[in-house]
């Protein structure tokens, strides 16, 4: 039974993972295990323990992470109806995810492992650049086989995360189910290694299975080799709505012959952890309420302004009552 309320849901399905968030002095740790600055790069769970143990000493915290799990929450922070689909263990990091979630009024469709649950060390850079080590742990045992197209049936749209597409068969096999069921799918395609790296196959899902795109300039140009505008238009032509985000400059829309450019607040970035899922939060919000693609940019822009001034990827307490003051005066 689909939602028949005016607000529409949106369920996210990704890596569920713990991100350990390092306040890095200087980039060095990033040479010392040849982790790309700004990338996302995949570790076995001892490089990751190896990684951790060589940040003591520095600040840490502690936060759920993995992009469309970041999303979801972000959605739910502001009011939306939202779900996610991913695996975790039965240990501490697990337990504390699971929480954070419930918590947060998502409903968790999770399922269990018999290796720990995934968790990222989130590097940032002194000028604020984020860099993973990721070990998906349990989070990469998930498959289509676990679910079932009931998961989907109370849900209108479907936000994967780019980071899955390296599991080729969970991706088509979750994609087909939640269009039988009549989803409309985001697409975040999350790092420019990702992209390289999967580049036909990501051509066939935008093809065949995805609405809704969103897209960095570096991971735009990955897919279509073009400079922003023209990346965009080329996106758009495989999906109903595109979305190409150029950092300071803002972002760019374009839905059919409908071209939006929308600015982005200046502030000062503390981090930048987060900034394209909260990103995709707004504008996924403001498409389940009906909004207009000028106030789905408006609003995402918004949002990830606010992440960006803070550790991780959740959007402070503070900053949430200006947000829903921003929201209504779109409802009007």
């Amino acid at each position: 039974m689909k939602n028949s309320t005016t607000q529409k849901t949106v369920v996210g399905i990704g890596s569920a993972l713990v991100d350990v968030l390092v306040q890095l002095t200087d980039d060095q740790l990033l040479d010392n295990f040849q982790l790309p600055k700004g990338s996302m790069t995949l570790v076995d769970a001892d490089l990751s323990q190896k990684i951790l143990d060589s940040t003591k000493g520095l600040d840490r915290t502690i936060e759920t992470g993995g992009s469309a799990a970041n999303t979801i929450r972000a959605i739910a922070q502001v009011g939306g109806k939202t779900g996610f689909i991913g695996k975790i263990s039965k240990d501490e990091m697990g337990q504390f995810f699971k929480n954070e979630f419930e918590n947060a009024q998502i409903q968790p469709h999770l399922f269990y492992s018999q290796i720990p649950t995934g968790k990222a060390a989130t590097l940032i850079s002194p000028d604020s650049e984020r860099t993973f080590g990721t070990y998906l742990g349990a989070a990469s045992e998930l498959s289509v086989a676990e679910l079932s197209e009931d998961v989907f049936a109370a849900y209108d749209y479907l936000h994967i995360e780019g980071y899955l597409v390296f599991n080729h068969e969970l991706i088509e096999g979750v994609l087909k189910l939640a269009k039988k069921q009549g989803l409309k799918i985001a697409l975040d395609m999350a790092s420019f290694n990702v992209v390289e790296a999967n580049l036909e196959f990501l051509g066939r899902l935008l093809d065949e299975y995805v609405d809704i795109v969103f897209a960095n300039e570096e991971e735009a140009k990955s897919y279509t080799g073009l400079e922003p505008e023209e990346a965009l238009r080329k996106l758009g032509e495989q999906c109903e709505i595109a979305v190409v985000k150029v950092g300071k400059e803002g972002s760019m829309i374009l839905a059919g012959d409908e071209f939006i450019r929308v600015k982005t607040p200046q502030v000062k970035s503390l981090d930048t952890t987060g900034a394209g899922d909260v990103y995709a939060a707004g504008f996924l919000y403001g498409l389940a309420n009906g909004f207009d693609l000028q106030s789905c940019g408006t609003l995402a822009s918004t949002m990830a302004s606010e992440v960006i001034q803070v550790l991780g990827a959740k959007i402070p307490e503070s900053a949430l009552k200006g947000i829903q003051q921003q929201i209504e005066k779109i409802h009007g």
